[in-house]
């Protein structure tokens, strides 16, 4: 049996460029996994194995890999940090019981980590925060924790100081041993001496030294009291206050170094081990019913449990598709049967690896609390429990975004449309915010996706893993429709043709609802007149309606069907007559009711140099964006907006122009809202030009 408490299952998380791979690549080091450390920006990082990662020197994918500190099993998922890869940190951060939050020292809080951060308090993962980059230009830890403080709300616990800042950053000091970590210039991460703490920080060493000590105690109503009292407490005992409070989320043990220096980062490792819940600490997983309904039961830790574990990511390699799973109860063998509670299959486990980034060692079992990739899995997506088939139980799936952007895309070669087929299907399990789906109209291919990166490194893989080439259309917006009056209206279906006939009337109105609620029915007939065995038939034929708006085809939102009356006949009235009755009325009602065109609007993040700050604030207006706020930093300044999604294609070309290149944006989406009406009119038209030539 393995001691679970040994264990520490944890993700690395932050903005774009504030140095997760690189910190992931030095623990690494530290940890004796690799012994030529990888950089990222040389494309050389162990967990950046995609050619698309190496080349863009960004993470995209989560990857798995475990290593031991201090007899310590770490499993850590270096999550990617672009926005529009959120849904592998999310996913990520669903199975892991820890985080560390890295920030970059000059950058500070940046948009992605507040989407992180957001999602890290969603499934409530206790996370230690490490203050990345001091050695650059600008950098300061003690502004960072005020950030972390301001926007996101969040209590930052200083464990240790840095010394010296930018270029002159040598080393930390711990504030609970009173030791200075003072770091060589070699870069190697061993090369360090503990010395006495340099004379001109002692007094900022003791204030902060006290605040540590003074917020940790409030954890233990009996150690405060000591501690009130004058008695020196033990390290133990303050580590012991200091666990707690991180696991129940009532602060996050702030630390601070140069990942790229190969300083700092022990301290960091000590913190995960000292800090960060094992597997039991944290509460378990709730067991849900087929409809996603808790059944009050939870999934132990426990190895002598029946099986639970939840795939959270699949991968496609060339040795077939891995599963990657975390075990939440039980003990899963190879060669032994598991259900699928999402298909109600049973499936064989073929192989168990564990995982190093891309190399693999083989292993026989695994047991609750390990994160290990099933080998040959056929029919297992995202968010699917495997069980045991005797005892079977589903944990809670995962939820994902709606995408809200898609191009046309076809083969350019004659033959390629089955090889494109089978590579579309694979990307669409690896990525559950990835949509692939055929125009019934015009035939093409559609994917959809997060965002203009997030489709064009699909493409990108389309190309280089699986060999097809592809034309790719102009991107298209999700649109939505909706209306925008309220009206009361009748509709009879009739038809006789010899034999039994069809009949149903339906009186109704319908209204438009509060933005977000979707499609609502509800009848109100009294006495009869339209039995109530056809009413779902009404709601169906309404709600099969609404996929069509009537001004350009796109799904129509927000909507309130009320059924007030009607008439039926005792002979000729079926389900299929009043739900023929209700799409019909659809149809004539909608268009009175004051349709209108909704479009996607985004949350948009600017950072921009302080110079270039009137040229990008012009170019957002120009795009019908609307300003929320401004704020300087000490590299530039912040510029927080909202724009049409159909405004910012290509934004990322155009702020680099207008900014020298020192521009960076991340861009989410924020909600719908009416279009203008000289755009609506623009896209309706697109549209209906675009079915005339599909006709042809």
């Amino acid at each position: 049996m393995k001691d679970l408490t040994r264990y520490r299952n944890i993700g690395i998380f932050a903005h774009v460029d504030a140095g997760k791979t690189t910190t992931t690549e030095r623990i690494l080091k530290l940890t004796g996994k690799v012994h030529k450390i990888g950089e990222v920006h040389e494309g050389e990082a162990t967990t950046d194995f995609m050619d698309q990662e190496r080349e863009r020197g960004i993470t995209i994918q989560s990857a798995a890999t475990s290593c031991y500190w201090k007899d310590h099993q770490l499993n850590i998922i270096d999550t990617p940090g672009h926005v529009d890869f959120t849904i592998e940190v999310y996913r990520s951060l669903k199975v892991l019981d820890g985080g560390i939050g890295v920030f970059c020292g000059s950058g500070g809080v940046e948009p992605q980590s507040e989407t992180n951060w957001r999602y890290a308090n969603d499934s409530k993962v206790a996370r230690i925060i490490y203050v990345n980059k001091l050695d650059r230009t600008g950098a300061d830890f003690y502004s960072v924790m005020k950030q972390v403080e301001e926007i996101l709300a969040a209590k930052p616990l200083a464990m240790v100081l840095p010394i010296g800042i930018e270029s002159d950053f040598v080393g930390v000091v711990d504030l609970l041993t009173r030791e200075a970590w003072v770091w060589d210039d070699s870069g190697d991460p061993m090369n360090y001496e503990i010395k006495e703490v340099p004379a001109d920080m002692v007094d900022d060493v003791e204030t902060y030294r006290e605040q540590l000590i003074e917020t940790a105690v409030e954890q233990d109503d009996d150690l405060m009291e000591k501690y009130l009292e004058g008695e020196e407490l033990s390290i133990d005992e303050i580590k012991a206050c200091i666990r707690k409070g991180t696991r129940e989320l009532a602060f996050f043990p702030t630390y601070c170094g140069s990942s790229f220096k190969n300083k700092g980062v022990q301290l960091v490792l000590d913190a995960v081990v000292d800090y960060l819940p094992n597997p039991t600490e944290v509460a378990p997983q709730p067991e849900v019913d087929l409809e996603g309904h808790e059944t009050g039961q939870v999934a132990y830790v426990d190895p002598e449990k029946p099986l639970r574990a939840l795939a959270f990511k699949i991968m496609d390699d060339r040795f077939g598709a891995l599963t990657f799973t975390r075990l939440y109860s039980g003990t899963l063998r190879k060669g032994e049967t598991v259900l699928n509670t999402a298909t109600g299959k049973t499936e064989r486990v073929g192989r168990l690896v564990e995982m190093h980034a891309d190399s693999r060692e083989e292993i026989d079992s695994a047991q609750a609390g390990d994160i290990v990739a099933i080998v040959g899995m056929k029919n297992v997506q995202t968010g699917h429990t495997l069980c045991d088939p005797k005892n079977p139980a589903t944990l809670e799936p995962m939820v994902f975004p709606d995408p809200v952007i898609s191009i046309a895309v076809a083969p350019k070669q004659k033959g390629g449309s089955e090889k494109m087929g089978l590579a579309l299907s694979k990307m669409v399990q690896e990525d559950p915010s990835f949509y692939v789906e055929t125009d019934q109209e015009s035939g093409e291919i559609i994917i959809k996706g997060m965002g203009e990166l997030h489709l064009d490194i699909k493409v990108d893989i389309l190309k280089r893993t699986y060999g097809v080439e592809v034309e790719v259309g102009k991107p298209q917006v999700a649109y939505r429709e909706s209306i925008t009056k309220t009206i009361q209206d009748s509709y009879t279906h009739k038809k006789q043709s010899g034999g039994s006939g069809q009949f149903g009337r339906i009186d109704y109105t319908v209204e438009p609802g509060e933005p977000g609620t979707g499609f609502q029915f509800e009848s109100k007939v009294t006495g009869g007149n339209v039995p109530r065995e056809f009413w779902p038939a009404v709601q169906k034929g309404f709600e099969n309606s609404i996929d069509k708006g009537v001004l350009a085809g796109f799904p129509c939102v927000d909507l309130k069907v009320t059924l007030q009356d009607g008439a039926f006949h005792p002979v000729d009235s079926s389900a299929i007559a009043f739900e023929i009755a209700a799409k019909a009325g659809y149809r004539q009602s909608i268009p009175k009711a004051g349709p209108q065109l909704l479009e996607p609007i985004m949350n948009i993040d600017v950072f921009t140099p302080e110079d270039h700050m009137g040229d990008v604030i012009g170019d957002i207006n120009r795009r019908r964006g609307m300003i929320k706020s401004q704020n300087t930093t000490p590299m530039g300044v912040r510029i927080k907006a909202e724009a049409p999604l159909s405004e910012m294609f290509g934004y990322i070309g155009d702020l680099r122009t207008m900014t020298s290149g020192r521009g960076q944006f991340s861009m989410e989406f924020s909600h719908y809202a009416p279009c203008p009406k000289n755009v609506a009119e623009e896209v309706i038209k697109e549209v209906k030009e675009r079915e005339l030539a599909a006709a042809k």
